[in-house]
């Protein structure tokens, strides 16, 4: 099949249809983000930058999101071609788009998690990282105390 009409775009925000259709999208191809509230997307867009949209006409066909400092370190987020296209490197031209942004160029390290698609991810030029394997899941935490007025100070 022929993809050559296919659009990426950066995207800074989402109307209700882009929204249900990236839903729809994450539903269909994405069992780890199946189930996505749209109010939720909303705020993981916002706090993105940048946002890579694939279009295929008026149909949203592929999603992936960033978050950088735009210096030192950059995290990629919710790589997602719909199964309809894959295999016709639309992926990776999704995953080219993000890292060629201003804010994602000079970054010194971009880091990405994935569960099954390491080889997708390799053929890119990304490595195994042994190195930074932590995560914390969110968990209600005891506020902090308040600092004396003496402590605060030392800040």
């Amino acid at each position: 099949m022929d993809f050559r009409h296919i659009q990426f775009r950066y995207s800074e925000t989402f109307s209700d249809t882009d929204l249900a259709q990236l839903q729809a999208l994450f539903d269909d191809t994405a069992f780890w983000a199946q189930g996505r509230r749209s109010e939720d997307l909303r705020t993981a867009i916002a706090h993105s930058y940048p946002v890579v949209t694939a279009w295929d006409h008026d149909r949203l066909i592929g999603f992936s999101r960033a978050t950088s400092d735009g210096v030192y370190r950059a995290t990629i987020w919710d790589v997602v071609i719909h199964p309809d296209y894959q295999g016709a490197g639309l992926g990776r031209k999704l995953v080219q788009t993000v890292l060629s942004h201003p804010h994602m160029s000079r970054v010194e390290r971009v880091y990405l998690m994935t569960t099954d698609q390491q080889r997708f991810y390799e053929r890119i030029g990304f490595k195994e990282n042994q190195t930074t394997t932590l995560v914390l899941f969110n968990q209600p935490f005891e506020p902090a105390p308040a600092l004396s007025p003496e402590a605060a100070e030392a800040y």
